[in-house]
Formats: C-alpha cells, structure tokens, sequence
C-alpha cells in the first residue's frame, strides 16, 4: 500500500510504501517525519547520485532542529525509468560523496 507519492525536484513521480515505511521507523527518531520526507523529495537543499549505484539519488535537506539537534535528512530514492521509490530516509551529520545532480542556489 502506498503511503504517498511526490514531484520529486528532479521532475520524477516518487512513492514511499507501507514496507519502506516500516524499515524508515527502524531509525526511532524518524517518526513524526514523514513531512520532512516528502519535503525533502519535493525541495531538496541538494540532489546527489549515489557512488554505489547511478539508479540511485540522494536527497538532502538541512533542519536546524531534528530529534537528534541540526542535521541533514537524507532520503534515498532508487529511480526505474520515470518513477522512484523510497529505499530508506534518516538523518546525518553531513553530505556524502556522490555526483552533483542538482543544488539550491543561495
């Protein structure tokens, strides 16, 4: 079942569903989220390819406050032709390496 699905900055239709949910949740400071995910996919900060894996964007938004103080959301979306999939989503102290696809202007 589909929890939602999102304009993704990169124009491509994103869809979290009811088992990605579920492995998001693993992380306990992930709940009460699920806003900053969807807004983290429709207007990211900055948009990265993963280096393990072309198919697959990163997306990062920096939140002064979070559960765990000043972090980056990092939602990873693996993209099939025209639309993509949430893998997971959590936050991190930085931005990991990877191909610059796309960036905020300041």
């Amino acid at each position: 079942m589909v929890v939602f699905k999102v304009i993704s900055k990169v124009g491509k239709v994103v869809t979290l569903d009811e088992n990605r949910w579920r492995h998001v949740l693993e992380h306990p400071e992930m709940r009460n989220q699920l806003d900053r995910i969807k807004e983290t996919v429709a207007n990211p900060d900055e948009v990265r390819e993963s280096v393990h894996d072309f198919s697959v964007l990163l997306f990062y938004k920096l939140y002064t406050e979070t559960p765990v103080t000043e972090k980056y959301l990092l939602v990873v979306v693996k993209i099939l032709d025209r639309e993509g999939f949430i893998v997971t989503a959590f936050f991190t102290d930085r931005v990991k390496k990877g191909g610059l696809v796309w960036k905020k202007r300041p």
